[in-house]
């Protein structure tokens, strides 16, 4: 087993910087091992918790079942509010695209309630908005768009527990 080898708190800034680029370049693994070090050495550093957030999501398409568990992990280390409400909402939107593209029966309406979460994050947000803050309104609005695009998207079949006896 490798000892990973920590960085310095101020070196912190540049490597954040990388991580916006790996992203760009679709590299989430390493985008998200920076953020890894980064919080090594400042824990608390709310820029490195957020782009590592982003990270895990980036890697839904391929690893949601790893990569959910550790998105959901950060939010309650968000220090506001209106990011805990609106980064969650982004962990649901992307599970919801996640699950839409994999395509199978029970995807489709796990897809549904994962967009239908997302929106009522995002409302939540959108109470709590900093002023001149649309972000949360235009990522409630591309969960609806998706619903609407996609009318195979219905919630799920809850049992009632009621069975027909003859």
């Amino acid at each position: 087993m490798f000892q990973v080898k920590p960085i310095s708190k101020e070196a912190a800034p540049a490597a954040l910087d990388r991580v916006e680029r790996y992203r760009l370049l679709n590299e989430p693994l390493e985008a998200e091992s920076i953020c890894l070090d980064v919080l090594q050495a400042d824990p608390d550093n709310q820029r490195a918790l957020t782009l590592l957030l982003l990270s895990l999501t980036d890697q839904f398409p391929t690893r949601i079942g790893a990569a959910l568990p550790g998105a959901m992990a950060v939010v309650p280390k968000l220090k506001d509010d209106y990011s805990r409400a609106y980064y969650q909402g982004v962990i649901c939107e992307r599970k919801g695209k996640a699950l839409l593209h994999r395509g199978g029966p029970d995807d489709l309406a796990a897809a549904h309630d994962a967009f239908r979460d997302a929106m009522q994050h995002y409302e939540k947000a959108e109470a709590l908005r900093p002023a001149q803050n649309d972000e949360a309104i235009l990522r409630w609005n591309t969960c609806a768009r998706a619903l609407n695009r996609h009318p195979e998207l219905k919630p799920r079949v809850r049992d009632t527990g009621e069975h027909m006896l003859e």
